[in-house]
């Protein structure tokens, strides 16, 4: 998402865009609204819907349609996924800056989704990395542009732009929601490849909409914002084709000669996830355009960054050692009725819906008395680490693994896991845009991101040891380190406090 205001005028709102501020006709807010959050609840509806049920696919035997993975190396590979999403919407980002638009971003990277999906219903194992591959690609376009799409919907000064985000929220935890429930109970009762197909079948529902709804996004027609000169943007798509068929060609190529396994794969992309970051952070600090205080500013930034990560590596495992542990060690009925176990990462969906307005509420009535954003971000860390430690209760003491813990073991986990969210990313993003250089202050989502693509990458090599230790131990361990982490972070509240001013 690289890109300086000094470089590029961003061209003017063609005739016919509405008029930012000027609609009232969603409960208040403009009509766009509605078309981005209904795009957004079945891009979740069927991305998280497919997620909950992949690391069963992964790890369900051959010969029940499944791909026969141990359970380590499918939460191992489920998590290699996430990382290559979100490495992919920095890339997503910058497209949609310099070549395609919002609009247009968003338009393909849903269709590329959709087309995701439809593949992932085909019932072989070629389809399904296919898909993954469209789906990851689709996701990066989509996901960092329809965020900014919604902000385009607001003049600066509008009062409404916290509700409309709050709102828009709240959309993407109902498709987070409602997802797990439909394909669930399909790959349950019929197969993983009709769990895929519903999420395909959302994705489509939600790029319909879009469609018809285009009338009432601002920059529907526009080009993109700070677009390249015409050479250099026909250099750019040159370079980008040419690199994606260099990669998919080695890729072939060193798989075909049996160096590229699929291990080395999700060791690559660990990697990656560790060394961008990294690179981003030094670009930063290195920058003649950074001035001193805000430099001084992005070292606290790197203590909440870490913060992120820690407790994302946490969150992501409730789509992939938590379902693993719910598939086999969990009751799955209540009052005599059966449900699969994917529908309790519906659970993390319905408490942040919940939630998210009552946390709001609450810091809306302490006012100035409200917790510094930096312990609000590690109170989200030490919950997201309780989350993992009270599995350790209903996982000791049995002398096989064949018990099964009660249902309201796994909710209250992620009735611990949704609270700590809310807290942290509401919390988190607002200090990233507030802390960010104003040089980089266009390349604060692609930041965000990052530490989401290194949670995944970090998760990827550590679920390997799911399976091949205890669960009290796996569940202990993690959930501590998480705990320690956000207890260091309100150790250093004093001079974040003072190093973050003015963010509070």
């Amino acid at each position: 998402m690289s890109r300086t205001t000094a470089e590029y005028e961003p061209p003017a709102e063609p005739p016919g865009d509405p008029a930012p501020g000027d609609d009232h006709a969603f409960f208040g807010q403009p009509r766009g609204l509605l078309t981005l959050s209904g795009l957004e609840v079945w891009e979740r509806f069927s991305f998280l819907g497919m997620q909950a049920i992949l690391v069963l696919y992964f790890a369900d035997a051959v010969t029940n349609d499944g791909m026969g993975m141990d359970a380590g190396t499918a939460a191992s590979v489920s998590a290699a996924y996430g990382t290559l999403v979100y490495l992919v919407s920095v890339a997503g980002g910058w497209l949609a800056d310099r070549i395609l638009g919002s609009y247009r971003a968003v338009l393909w990277g849903g269709v590329l989704i959709a087309c995701g999906h439809y593949s992932m219903a085909v019932p072989t194992a070629t389809m399904t990395w296919v898909g993954l591959g469209l789906i990851s690609a689709g996701t990066g376009l989509l996901k960092p542009n329809v965020a900014s799409m919604v902000g385009k919907l607001y003049r600066t000064e509008d009062q409404r732009r916290d509700a409309g985000f709050a709102l828009y929220y709240m959309a993407i935890n109902v498709g987070a929601f409602a997802g797990p429930l439909i394909t669930g109970w399909l790959g349950d009762h019929k197969g993983w490849h009709w769990g895929f197909s519903a999420a395909a079948i959302g994705m489509t529902f939600g790029l319909v909409q879009y469609v018809l709804g285009r009338r009432h996004l601002a920059g529907r027609k526009a080009s993109a914002e700070f677009a390249l000169p015409r050479d250099a943007m026909r250099r750019a798509v040159l370079m980008i084709v040419a690199g994606c068929l260099v990669a998919a060609a080695l890729a072939g190529l060193l798989a075909a000669v049996g160096w590229l396994t699929m291990d080395r794969f999700v060791d690559l992309l660990t990697l990656i996830s560790v060394i961008a970051p990294v690179i981003y952070f030094a670009v930063m600090f290195r920058s003649p355009r950074v001035t001193g205080d805000e430099r001084r500013r992005l070292r606290p930034y790197v203590v909440l960054f870490a913060a992120s990560v820690v407790f994302n590596f946490i969150l992501f495992q409730a789509y992939s050692t938590m379902m693993l542990l719910a598939a086999s060690n969990a009751e799955t009925s209540i009052l005599g009725y059966h449900f699969p176990a994917s529908w309790y990462a519906s659970a993390l969906g319905a408490f942040e819906v919940a939630l998210a307005p009552v946390v709001a509420a609450v810091w809306a009535r302490m006012g100035p008395r409200q917790p510094h954003a930096s312990n609000k971000i590690a109170f989200g860390v030490i919950l997201g680490g309780l989350s993992f430690l009270l599995m350790v209760l209903p996982t000791s003491g049995h002398a096989d693994d064949t018990y099964k813990m009660a249902a309201w073991w796994i909710v209250g986990s992620y009735l611990l896991l949704g609270l700590g969210d809310v807290l942290l990313e509401t919390s988190g993003m607002s200090a990233t845009t507030k802390l960010a250089p104003k040089a980089f202050a266009s390349q604060t989502m692609a930041l965000w991101f990052l530490s989401l693509a290194l949670a995944n990458g970090i998760q990827a090599q550590v679920v390997k040891v799911y399976g091949e230790v205890s669960h009290p131990a796996y569940f202990g361990v993690n959930g501590a380190v998480a705990v320690v982490a956000g207890i260091a972070v309100i150790a250093l509240a004093p001079w974040l406090r003072r190093t973050m001013h003015p963010v509070h």
